[in-house]
């Protein structure tokens, strides 16, 4: 059974919440926690759901208003949400570099150019620090520093 499956009618859900189920409905109608409908409209909560009726619950005790309470949960299913699509990207880029290991490497020119390297070879290491500086005239360029320019 997956957390999301509606499969608890509204009785059921609220005995598991310790609530009254005029509650959930109360809930509902203000958009904390809206189950699934089944063709005849009744009600049907997930384990998912269930699990943001206790959170309601809870931060009602502390004393946290239903708006506040909506914005929380808001915010919780956007993180889940959001973990997902991570979890999505990390897969695919997974699957593209062991479909196609060292095919996507890359070197900077002396220019500051990006320039593709072949498979196998190694950019030659370079010792010298280039600072950018925005250009004034259309007759300069960037250059490496030389020891006379620290001073």
């Amino acid at each position: 059974m997956d957390a999301d499956d509606p499969v608890f009618p509204i009785a059921s859900a609220a005995e598991l919440a310790g609530m009254h189920p005029q509650t959930l409905r109360q809930y509902d109608r203000l958009g904390l926690v809206s189950p699934r409908r089944t063709a005849g409209k009744s009600r049907r909560y997930s384990l998912r759901e269930v699990a943001q009726l206790r959170e309601v619950q809870r931060l009602s005790g502390e004393g946290v208003s239903l708006e506040g309470i909506r914005r929380v949960l808001e915010l919780e299913n956007e993180v889940v949400a959001l973990r997902d699509r991570v979890r999505q990207l990390e897969t695919a880029l997974a699957n593209e570099l062991l479909s196609r290991p060292g095919a996507r490497v890359f070197a900077s020119s002396p220019q500051g150019d990006v320039v593709p390297l072949r498979h196998g070879t190694r950019a030659a290491r370079r010792t010298e620090l280039v600072v950018w500086r925005p250009l004034r005239r259309a007759q300069e360029t960037v250059r490496p520093i030389d020891q006379d320019d620290t001073e």
